[in-house]
């Protein structure tokens, strides 16, 4: 007999064990703050001057975005707006008109609830959350008079904005969103072989090849696992009214703002909606769903391949939708740590 064929057991259980002693490659991770919460890159199986490469790109986008399209940046696109256009067309950069044409199609689609003109509402909340004493209501009511996106008008052609009435811009329910549009374009051409996440604040981008997890924690418990999405890459957008929530009074407050009543939204702890791939910018941020409610946030959905979302109401009850053909799938868990 051939000595190999008792070789040939032995070779395999080698094999076997080695692959289950296999541990999962080394991630080249980096780490910052940017549009006021965290934000990390992690590149599976690249060596560290190819992980850096990836996460300084990336990370100097995002910062780069932040920097042009923040609301607080004394000299910043947004800023120059609001300084300038009540009673005067001004001409602005080509990605700052089609991220005004964005939020302006958003405003339309919620039919007002997604509104960039929020500004004169959100130190009052701020105020409320200090002190926690509900504010006036002729305070909200005044707020409310100097809101109203359909005061802003855009000019296509010439590539300018204008306000008929001295109303603020603030784009920060997209910007996020705008940040992973941006960082997708950059993977494909920066590690087209390598897995890599992306995380801000609560939202996740899974590029390349790999099993993915997203998990969601419990809005009462901090130390509590909710349940968890799994699927094979795409994106994951949050927009949790937990995580800033505020008491006022004896009551929970979402920091989730109904733009049309000047008040938090009622009923609500937590949005997440998982997306496919932003190949064709084929999705909406959370932030927009969250403030159409649950029926008409899944109704636009189900019109969205391949999509799949979780919406926990304001006692923590979860509702599950989940598009034909989507690759996620929800397991709910509702365990520790």
């Amino acid at each position: 007999m051939n000595r190999t064929c008792y070789k040939l057991p032995l070779v395999i259980f080698a094999v076997m064990l080695a692959a289950c002693g296999r541990k999962e490659p080394a991630a080249y991770e980096q780490t910052a703050f940017i549009m006021n919460v965290p934000a990390q890159v992690k590149v599976y199986g690249a060596d560290g001057a190819a992980g850096k490469a990836v996460a300084d790109a990336v990370l100097g986008e995002w910062r780069r975005i932040s920097d042009e399209f923040s609301f607080s940046e004394p000299y910043s696109q947004t800023t120059l707006v609001n300084k300038k256009a009540y009673g005067d067309w001004v001409k602005v950069e080509p990605e700052m008109f089609y991220l005004l044409q964005l939020s302006m199609d958003y405003y339309k689609l919620t039919g007002g609830a997604f509104d960039i003109t929020f500004a004169p509402l959100w130190p009052i909340w701020k105020d409320a959350a200090s002190t926690r004493k509900m504010p006036a209501r002729e305070d909200i009511q005044k707020a409310l008079t100097n809101m109203g996106a359909g005061y802003v008008q855009l000019d296509p052609a010439r590539r300018m904005v204008r306000f008929t009435k001295p109303v603020q811009i603030n784009m920060g329910g997209i910007m996020r969103g705008y940040c992973f549009v941006r960082a997708a374009r950059l993977l494909k051409e920066l590690a087209p072989a390598y897995p890599v996440e992306l995380r801000l604040g609560g939202n996740m981008l899974a590029y390349g090849a790999r099993s993915w997890d997203y998990t969601i924690e419990d809005p009462f418990h901090d130390d509590r696992v909710f349940g968890k999405f799994s699927f094979p890459g795409g994106v994951v957008m949050s927009s949790s009214g937990r995580d800033k929530f505020v008491q006022i009074e004896g009551k929970l407050y979402s920091h989730i703002l109904d733009l049309k009543t000047g008040y938090p939204i009622e009923d609500f702890s937590n949005l997440v909606v998982y997306f496919p791939d932003l190949g064709n910018e084929n999705f909406i941020p959370s932030a927009v769903l969250a403030v159409m409610g649950q029926e008409k946030a899944f109704a636009l959905l189900s019109k969205m391949k391949g999509t799949a979302a979780v919406w926990l109401d304001g006692a923590g009850k979860d509702t599950v939708f989940t598009a034909p053909e989507s690759k996620a799938s929800w397991a709910k868990t509702r365990r520790l740590f």
